[in-house]
């Protein structure tokens, strides 16, 4: 007899269905308890990012499709520049990129490790700190995520604050 689907499962079907007609990428679906009730979020993105637009688009599309699934509050948003890596797409375009691996225990005195990802998988992580390539099994890995690279915002802020001065 084939086992019914959860609602955690429905709901991620359905949503994958959905972002592909409207061109986005589904990131996750996730349900979280808070003293609030029981939230469902769902996380799309696109080249370019995802505006507060695409949220309500995504949204308006999804509810009625989503309304037999049990949650209280539903929200549509996107990962963030610095999103946890967990499809294998994430980890394919974040080959090369800076991250942060953040483990459940201590290793060297740290549970936090920032490096050049050069390989995840089922099995392993493995960074480049410095000339030093780290591996941690996965199943030691709590996270990992995307370093955003701020680089040229203090630069490009510290110019419009300049020029607002030199307005007045």
């Amino acid at each position: 007899m084939a086992r019914k689907a959860s609602g955690a499962e429905r709901a991620a079907r359905i949503c994958e269905r959905i972002a592909e007609e409207l061109h986005y990428e589904l990131c996750d679906v996730a349900f979280e308890k808070e003293p609030t009730g029981l939230y469902m979020r769902i996380y799309i993105d696109q080249e370019g990012g995802i505006t507060l637009d695409d949220c309500e688009k995504f949204h308006r599309a999804a509810q009625p499709k989503l309304d037999d699934i049990d949650y209280d509050f539903m929200e549509v948003c996107s990962p963030g520049i610095d999103r946890p890596l967990k499809t294998k797409r994430d980890i394919e375009k974040s080959l090369g990129l800076m991250v942060d691996v953040k483990l459940y225990k201590n290793l060297n005195g740290s549970k936090n490790f920032e490096g050049i990802l050069k390989a995840m998988d089922e099995k392993e992580v493995v960074i480049l700190m410095g000339d030093e390539e780290m591996t941690f099994a996965r199943r030691d890995v709590a996270q990992v995520r995307l370093v955003p690279d701020l680089s040229g915002l203090d630069e490009e802020s510290d110019q419009e604050v300049q020029e607002i001065i030199d307005e007045e």
